[in-house]
């Protein structure tokens, strides 16, 4: 039997657009002579949905665009993604279920038995667990477990800074395996983190180990909003070997075969290092740039451009996706600000071939001094005037956006979010945070890695000491610790979740970790009001990282 993997972008909602792409997809198979398309986890409808789930009407277009697929399954079977009702009188309204689709109609529903509520998840919001006794599809002599995604992630820690086992009770593998079906089918939504496919190979590896079963796994691609997803669906033999793996960060589609573990098998999942932790950022955030504005109907984009390295990093990545003719942005010096940053920006704009103006904001911050000089009189200048020249810029870029239809991409790195290093309003604005989950030190790389084969960004902007350039010779080690210091501390705290005296225990210096952890906590406020941040680690801030606004924990 020939099996057809559709790792398609789904835009949520945009059932007309869903359909459209899986119709497609099972006539593509159908032409190439497959009996079955395999498509990823709620894919009618696009993942996460979040609360259009409590709308009836979405969750009736939902089931009603799987009808309409399952009339193009004739003489093909089809697995799709989409909520279902809970037809039991207790419980969540809905189930998160798997489709089999053939003969023209739904055949079986499939529900999905482990449901993750943890980081970016949310799904026991919406959804029931499956109760129902366990049983396998069968098409044309050959036996499927049906997974959905979490189902085979049963050995789930229950946190990294917790040393307390796994975090679920059962596994549904376990029961399906007693069937003796002839291999595993996993559909999914698995959100991309620069280390999760390396994540997501053990723990397939250690499936096929367990049931000496074959696995399909077919992911979705492409983002939606904060999330990303990097496709990279595979296949893997009884040997726990891959025999195809599909595109990252792309659409793609594959027949295979069922006697497929006979196959040749394919390099295994590169070992994680910087090079390609970084390449899978940077082609992550090219993809969410550019999903973001597609999907929302947005073609143009604008962003302030300092000369310095966030900035030049950023419009360098939006010269790739959007392209560079969509972009219009603007260079706001201030009497603080060198020449070389002025110049660094002109040559990468003319480099990117991006149209630039140029507005001095000294003659709009004078205006602001002399209105509140008898307001502030007897007060020295300090951080107000700073945040004042931020939130001209804030401005000016809000009213190019406005005029012209452009949208604002925010510039703002992990770091500098983390501690509290920005000005709501000022350079915190934005419609999209596109560094706000990459570290400083991870900008550089991305810096040189962008420069790879031709100096794109000025060397000068990455070699020269980072400045917001807000007041005479600042530097941004005036007010924080050295960025290969900050940013391990801060990786310690926020993505293991690690507590002060641990951190001190690895070698860090304990006024310095303390002063970083109250920062963090005390700028929680700020971030709240951040635009969305594109997720590229496993713990980004944003919807995945929920911390009280108003505590005196610290």
């Amino acid at each position: 039997m020939k099996i057809a993997l559709a790792q398609l972008n789904y835009t949520i909602g945009h059932f007309e657009q869903n359909v459209e792409k899986i119709v497609s997809s099972i006539n593509r198979a159908k032409q190439q002579g497959a009996r079955l398309v395999i498509f990823s986890e709620l894919s009618i409808c696009g993942y996460p949905p979040h609360d259009l789930l409590t709308h009836k009407h979405f969750v009736d277009k939902s089931i009603q665009a799987i009808k309409d697929v399952a009339k193009s399954c004739v003489d093909i079977y089809a697995i799709v993604g989409g909520p279902s009702y809970n037809e039991a009188p207790t419980g969540k309204l809905l189930h998160n279920s798997a489709y089999l689709l053939g003969e023209g109609k739904v055949l079986d529903v499939f529900h999905k038995t482990l449901l993750p509520d943890y980081d970016i998840f949310d799904e026991y919001r919406y959804f029931e667990p499956n109760t129902e006794k366990y049983r396998l599809a069968e098409i044309d002599g050959v036996k499927l477990a049906i997974t959905i995604c979490e189902d085979i992630w049963d050995d789930q820690p229950t946190s990294s800074a917790f040393d307390r086992g796994q975090l679920y009770r059962d596994a549904p593998m376990k029961h399906l395996s007693k069937l003796n079906p002839d291999l595993i089918v996993n559909i999914s939504a698995s959100p991309f983190s620069y280390n999760v496919e390396e994540r997501r190979f053990e723990v397939f590896k250690n499936n096929v180990a367990r049931y000496s079963k074959p696995v399909i796994y077919v992911n979705q691609v492409g983002g939606n909003t904060d999330l990303l997803f990097d496709g990279g669906s595979m296949v893997l033999n009884e040997q726990g070997k891959i025999l195809h793996k599909l595109k990252s960060f792309d659409e793609d589609f594959r027949i295979i075969d069922s006697t497929f573990t006979k196959g040749k098998t394919v390099e295994s999942i590169n070992h994680l290092n910087d090079d390609i932790r970084i390449e899978r950022i940077h082609d992550a955030l090219v993809m969410g740039i550019s999903d973001f504005f597609r999907k929302l109907g947005f073609s143009k984009a604008t962003l302030g451009l300092s000369g310095g390295i966030d900035s030049a990093v950023v419009l360098a990545l939006a010269a790739k996706a959007l392209p560079a003719e969509n972009l219009r942005i603007l260079l706001m010096p201030s009497q603080y600000s060198s020449q070389h940053s002025i110049d660094d920006a002109v040559q990468l704009a003319k480099k990117l071939n991006v149209k630039y103006d140029i507005v001095p904001i000294q003659n709009i911050f004078d205006t602001f001094r002399n209105q509140l000089r008898d307001v502030f009189e007897g007060k020295p200048e300090d951080i107000t005037e700073e945040n004042i020249q931020a939130r001209i810029r804030g401005t000016l870029l809000m009213a190019l956006s406005n005029k012209f239809g452009h949208l604002l991409l925010n510039t703002s790195n992990k770091s500098e979010a983390a501690v509290g290093y920005g000005t709501l309003y000022g350079d915190m604005c934005g419609a999209l945070s596109v560094l706000g989950d990459v570290y400083k030190t991870d900008v550089y790389r991305l810096a040189n890695f962008i420069n790879r084969d031709d100096e794109i960004i000025p060397i000068n902007t990455i070699t020269k000491p980072p400045s917001a350039e807000l007041r005479p010779d600042q530097k941004d080690s005036d007010s924080l610790p050295p960025y290969d210091i900050l940013d391990p501390i801060l990786f310690a705290y926020i993505e293991q979740g690690l507590s002060a005296e641990e951190i001190i225990r690895k070698g860090y210096e304990s006024n310095t970790v303390k002063r970083i952890i109250k920062l963090v906590n005390l700028n929680e406020y700020k971030r709240y009001q951040s635009p969305p941040i594109l997720r590229v680690s496993s713990k980004a801030f944003g919807y995945g990282r929920k911390m009280p606004l108003v505590t005196k924990w610290n």
